[in-house]
Parts: structure tokens; sequence; C-alpha cells
């Protein structure tokens, strides 16, 4: 009996600004070297395309679903490189006309989109002079979406995402969670890593976070360390903070043997 193959994934961190062109041309940088490091699958971190003092600047250039500049990079960006492309996040247009969608978009390898997600929980932050409000300018989504990937089932979510475990569970039997994020440097700090491996242990998977790590050319600095952990909260990769690719394997069987030597998924009482 032979064992499923490995598959690949690549984590994406950025330091992304307010010039667009430089982001992207940045962004398509950094998927040629996942690709060149084998990666099937790759991850862009949360506003690639975009990080501004200004908050309005992503309802100037939020796109009507299916065309637009940055959904036709990341289609050509997936095709190009021949990667699955979860594409951090983009702002798509909302139905509210003052607010824009936080929207992931995934492309496989031959350039056809196979999923949307829109950010289901709004970042909300106040301590001192630190505040932030996205309800301000994004319009929530309100469904769970996943895919099949190359590396098996797929869960997404963004971010602030992280905090709210039922989301999660609600992704059913997952192989990979992918979560693109710009997390700030006083909640990474805390909260960042001990998250992501709680779930990777409670949902028994693989976790992929592609973040923007750096001080920003307006001065916000955000906390970095895109990871990627297996099913038993191990650390497999992770960059610290700066522009860069983080690779891992995800292993099936790797998933399997977790799942049977402790199986408590199929404990849970509460769903």
């Amino acid at each position: 009996m032979t064992s499923s193959p490995l598959c690949r994934i690549a984590a994406v961190q950025m330091i992304s600004g307010p010039d667009v062109d430089a982001n992207l041309a940045e962004a398509d940088r950094l998927i040629g070297e996942a690709a060149a490091r084998g990666a099937r699958l790759v991850a862009l971190p949360e506003y690639f395309p975009l990080m501004s003092p200004d908050e309005s600047a992503k309802i100037r250039i939020r796109e009507r679903d299916g065309e637009g500049p940055l959904q036709a990079f990341l289609k050509d960006a997936a095709r190009r490189h021949k990667v699955w492309l979860v594409g951090g996040s983009i702002p798509l247009a909302a139905d509210a006309p003052d607010k824009v969608r936080n929207s992931t978009l995934v492309f496989d390898d031959t350039g056809r989109r196979v999923a949307r997600y829109d950010k289901v929980h709004l970042f909300g932050f106040e301590s001192g002079r630190e505040r932030y409000d996205e309800a301000a300018t994004i319009e929530a989504g309100n469904e769970v979406v996943c895919f099949e990937g190359p590396c098996g089932e797929v869960g997404l979510s963004i971010c602030y995402d992280l905090r709210f475990p039922e989301l999660f569970r609600a992704m059913g039997d997952v192989s990979l969670i992918v979560l693109p994020a710009a997390f700030t440097h006083t909640t990474g700090r805390a909260h960042w890593q001990v998250l992501l491996r709680a779930r990777a242990i409670e949902n028994q998977c693989y976790v992929l976070a592609s973040a923007q790590g750096g001080t920003h050319p307006h001065g916000r600095r955000t906390w970095g360390e895109s990871i990627i952990i297996d099913p038993w909260g191990e650390v497999l990769a992770s960059l610290p903070e700066g522009p860069g690719v983080v690779v891992a394997d995800v292993d099936p069987a790797r998933i399997a043997g977790v799942r049977a030597s402790l199986p408590a998924l199929r404990h849970r009482k509460i769903k």
C-alpha cells in the first residue's frame, strides 16, 4: 500500500505600503520564490496590495467581483507560476457604497477561480493611542468557505477570525486551514502563535498563516511571524519579520496518525 504524496505549501510575508504597483511586483517576486522552492499552494498576506494610513484608500481601489486589475493579477500569477494561489485579501465591492468586502480569492494552477471568502469577523481594538475599527470601512461576510485543493480540503479565514474557534469547527474535516493576516504588533506578540497552534491542535490539521510583518511606510508595525504548524501543534517553519517565504510539507499520513492516536474529533459531544 502506497502512502499519499506530500504537498508543499508556502506562506508569503510582506510589508505592503500605499503603492499598489510596487506591492504587486513584490508579491509576484515572492510567489515566484515559493514556486521555485517547490510549493504547490501559496498564500499571500491580508491587504497585500495596499496598506495605507488612509482607511478610505481601499474603498478607492475596490473592484467588482470578477473584474479589475487585482483579480487579474492573482489569476495571471497563479497561471504563470503554476501554483494554487490563496490571494491574501483584496477589497471587493460591498452592498454599502462606502465600504468594501475584505475578500480572499483562490485560483488554481491554471488561473481558474475556485473559491471566494469574505472576512466574517471585523477587528476592533483600542488601547491608549492605538485604535482600529474595521467595521467603519468593511462589510462583514457571513459564510464558511472551504475548497478542495492539492493538499486536500482547505478552510479559509482572515486575521481576526483566528479568535473565533467556532468558525473553524464549522469547516468540518479539513486538512489545512489558511489564514492571511495583518496582526498588530501588540496583539501578535501576545496571542498570535498560541492561537494558531490551538487551531491546529483542536482541528487536528495543518495551519498556514501568511502575514504582514514589519514597519510599514506610514509607521504602523505588524507582527509578522508567518508560520506553518502541523496537526500536533508543532511549528514546522516560521519567519519572524521582513519580506520572505516560509515553506513546509503537508503530510496526509501525519494527519491520519494524529487523528488515529488521539481521536478527539470523533469524541466531540457538542456540535
